[in-house]
């Protein structure tokens, strides 16, 4: 496959660039090196540094997308964007760039793209009470929180709901800037596939972690953040009581899910649109993460919980895996209990 990547010199989009080049496939990398994401970082050779976001009237994107049979759009600005005054750099950044390089692509009669998306689209996730069945809980309580009840309530008898795994047909309420920008791009994307004729997948990544991921800055995932604490000499700190559930997925295996579907449009016949989570399949507390990650470091700090809270926060989010696993044949090969330990020691990026 000849496929033109954007986002490649970030962490996943250069773990999926290393994994076509090394089934053979040819890459184009694209890369507009975001100073948030990049610092002031050189991009690596061969990459064209272009802004997705003039992709619909750039010369220069058309002639890269000449010939290439799929897109695998990657660039995005992430982070839960914490002011309002961050909208407008979500919208143009993330949807308007993602349709600008949708219409690039029609005029170049390209008609496969597989597009990153978010577990964050979700909003909270999936609950039941024991005696009143499914439930959709409101948002968590100030008063409550500040109580220390951290759990979702059933609002009919009160008790505290016990979580379940959400699959791609669970209802969608992004719940932040970043959130509602994700959700914002599927739709498009699906809106896109039905003008088109084309074909798309979205794939809704969970909390991404491994080797090359940046530290200390708004792309970092808890998991690094905790190591940095670690590095610090100073024990990591939990929100909550740490019984948050989450899906850890190594960066690997997400490349992987991203080959897997990129292989998967490229063969489709007919125009269609799905979207598929992209998790490990093994749930596993905060608190858990924070006591792997100190395990790996070898350093004898034990996490401090400190119930403290964010309002934003989501308690559950915790994956089925099983329509990727049926559909695209993806299956992570590295679980949270050996991949957040050498996660403790990989390399990072500045």
């Amino acid at each position: 496959m000849r496929v033109l990547l954007t986002g490649s010199a970030g962490f996943i989009g250069s773990a999926i660039a290393a994994q076509l080049a090394e089934a053979g496939d040819e890459v184009v990398p694209v890369d507009v090196m975001l100073a948030n994401a990049h610092g002031a970082g050189e991009p690596p050779r061969g990459t064209h540094t272009l802004d997705v976001r003039d992709a619909a009237t750039s010369r220069a994107w058309a002639e890269l997308l000449d010939g290439v049979d799929v897109v695998c759009h990657q660039a995005a600005l992430v982070g839960a964007g914490v002011a309002v005054s961050d909208l407008p750099e979500y919208a143009a950044h993330n949807d308007l760039g993602t349709a600008a390089v949708m219409a690039a692509m029609h005029e170049a009669g390209v008609g496969r793209l597989v597009v990153a998306s978010s577990m964050v689209v979700y909003g909270e996730g999936r609950y039941a009470c024991p005696d009143h069945g499914p439930q959709v809980p409101g948002p968590r309580g100030v008063a409550a929180l500040d109580a220390g009840d951290f759990e979702n309530h059933c609002p009919v008898c009160g008790e505290a709901l016990a979580w379940e795994l959400v699959d791609e047909d669970a209802r969608l309420d992004p719940r932040s800037t970043y959130a509602a920008s994700k959700l914002a791009q599927e739709h498009y994307a699906a809106a896109w596939v039905r003008q088109a004729g084309a074909s798309a997948i979205a794939l809704r990544y969970h909390n991404v972690y491994g080797p090359g991921m940046p530290r200390d800055t708004p792309y970092s995932g808890v998991a690094a953040m905790f190591r940095s604490s670690l590095e610090r000499g100073e024990a990591p700190t939990v929100y909550e009581d740490g019984g948050q559930m989450r899906d850890f997925v190594h960066v690997h295996d997400v490349a992987r899910a991203n080959v897997l579907a990129m292989r998967r449009v490229a063969e489709a016949d007919a125009a269609a649109y799905a979207a598929y989570n992209v998790c490990s399949g093994q749930p596993v507390s905060i608190l858990d993460v924070a006591r792997q990650v100190a395990a790996g470091t070898g350093s004898g700090l034990e996490p401090e919980v400190t119930g403290g809270y964010r309002l934003g926060d989501v308690r559950h989010i915790v994956a089925s895996p099983e329509r990727a696993r049926a559909e695209l044949g993806f299956t992570a090969a590295i679980g949270p209990d050996e991949g957040l330990q050498e996660f403790a020691t990989a390399p990072l990026r500045a």
